[in-house]
């Protein structure tokens, strides 16, 4: 999972939104750190659960914004961490968001998290879903050969 998220790390510019979605341990936190760590992230990369943003600067790249929104209710909620002020200069990524950021940018890139049925299981099903020009079906086809 970290891999993955390191190589798409390569393909990332300021101003990419990128929304995860998975059920509880599916593993976007993991996927977050692997990001940062092909970003440059030097610092741990934490779930911002309780705190609902954390700014992790990169080393030489794009800084890192990580919105945990589990705990808002609304993109309503979410209008007061000013997100639209720091998009265009970082890499953002919010877990739970769906539903409620998509506002923000008309490009971004949703990521689906599933875990396997089998509990003992660690395998993971990835599912990148792209909207806007930044995104289309040939940029992702792209950047995934860079990988």
């Amino acid at each position: 999972m970290r891999d993955l998220a390191a190589g798409l790390a390569q393909a990332c510019r300021a101003g990419d939104l990128i929304i995860l979605t998975g059920d509880l341990g599916a593993g976007k936190t993991t996927f977050v750190q692997g990001l940062g760590r092909g970003l440059g992230v030097t610092e741990p990369v934490t779930s911002p659960t309780f705190v609902i943003a954390r700014v992790h600067e990169a080393a030489g790249r794009i800084d890192l914004v990580h919105v945990d929104a589990y705990r808002l209710g609304s993109a309503l909620d979410l209008d007061d961490l000013d997100l639209d002020a720091t998009l265009a200069d970082c890499v953002t990524v919010v877990e739970w968001g769906e539903g409620k950021v998509e506002h923000l940018s008309p490009d971004r890139l949703d990521v689906r998290i599933d875990r396997s049925d089998d509990a003992d299981d660690e395998m993971r099903r990835v599912r990148f879903t792209g909207h806007g020009a930044r995104w289309t079906a040939q940029a992702l086809a792209d950047m995934e050969s860079g990988w």
